[in-house]
């Protein structure tokens, strides 16, 4: 028998009305800079400095993208480098994580506990504090004006946080598997990789859709230890790009950057919206 659809009352109605009608004003509100922030960059450059301000092209062109992508501006090659960084990132950090994960929440050794809040206390440190000490130690090693302070710290897990994410996804693991494998005679890492690893799918697409985002936005990390314009990844590069640009006050290259910068994300987040979902709630859950 089909179940009866549960029939609303006119109270409820008004209340679902009225939560809707905020949320879609909300989201408007959200994507009106966006918005306008694609119409600039679709405008020529004399009809984006009008005034009044016009919100959207008379005859919308692709001359700023043009410009964007041509041999005389170098977006090309720090959207490269960034992908670089990127690329070596969103496998290092959920392997590495997910690997020390696997020894917190399904192993047994001495000061397991002990060793696990002392990591959990360097979530505690201010960024700024380390920065100094970092930057000092990247020196030494020769590494300044290179992508490996980017890349090789994150060999280690990435930070306490993502470790922490998937020990409390492990956490909801049941042990049983991880015990008949041992009793069939596999180590340690076979079981992490072979049994314990497909099972964190949800959480591992997370962390590597949110690696992706935080590296190819990020700004102050390159700032500091990128100096050859050859080497600069495309938020750097962007940013260096704009000082000219607002000096010849090209708008909808300015523009068109921004919409270049944010695509990719957009698109990701499209793609991976259900996973990202999913690992949010399957932590929060588990454990």
């Amino acid at each position: 028998m089909l179940r009866e659809r549960k029939k609303i009352t006119p109270k409820k109605a008004v209340s679902l009305t009225i939560v809707y009608f905020f949320m879609v004003l909300f989201a408007i509100v959200l994507l009106f800079p966006y918005v306008f922030m694609i119409s600039k960059s679709l405008m020529t450059g004399t009809e984006a400095a009008q005034i009044p301000v016009e919100l959207f092209p008379k005859k919308p062109t692709a001359s700023a993208y043009g410009k964007i992508f041509s041999s005389e501006n170098s977006y090309m090659l720090y959207a490269f480098n960034s992908f670089k960084i990127i690329l070596f990132n969103v496998i290092a950090i959920p392997l590495s994580a997910s690997l020390v994960a696997y020894g917190f929440s399904k192993t047994k050794f001495f000061g397991k506990n002990a060793l696990f809040a002392v990591m959990l206390s360097t979530m505690m440190l201010p960024t700024m504090v380390l920065q100094i000490p970092q930057f000092v130690m990247f020196m030494s090693f020769g590494w300044y004006d290179s992508m490996w302070p980017l890349t090789i710290p994150n060999l280690f897990g990435g930070g306490a946080a993502n470790i922490f994410l998937i020990r409390q996804f492990m956490r909801g693991i049941p042990n049983s598997l991880d015990e008949a494998a041992k009793i069939d005679g596999a180590n340690a890492f076979i079981r992490y990789l072979a049994i314990t690893l497909p099972l964190c799918k949800a959480i591992i697409i997370f962390m590597m859709v949110s690696t992706f985002i935080a590296y190819w936005s990020d700004f102050y990390g390159p700032l500091i230890y990128l100096k050859s314009p050859s080497k600069f990844t495309l938020a750097i590069g962007i940013f260096k790009e704009s000082e000219q640009l607002v000096q010849l006050d090209d708008k909808p290259v300015l523009m068109a950057s921004g919409v270049f910068m944010t695509i990719f994300p957009a698109i990701l987040f499209g793609f991976f919206q259900k996973e990202l979902i999913e690992g949010v709630q399957m932590t929060g859950l588990k454990g």
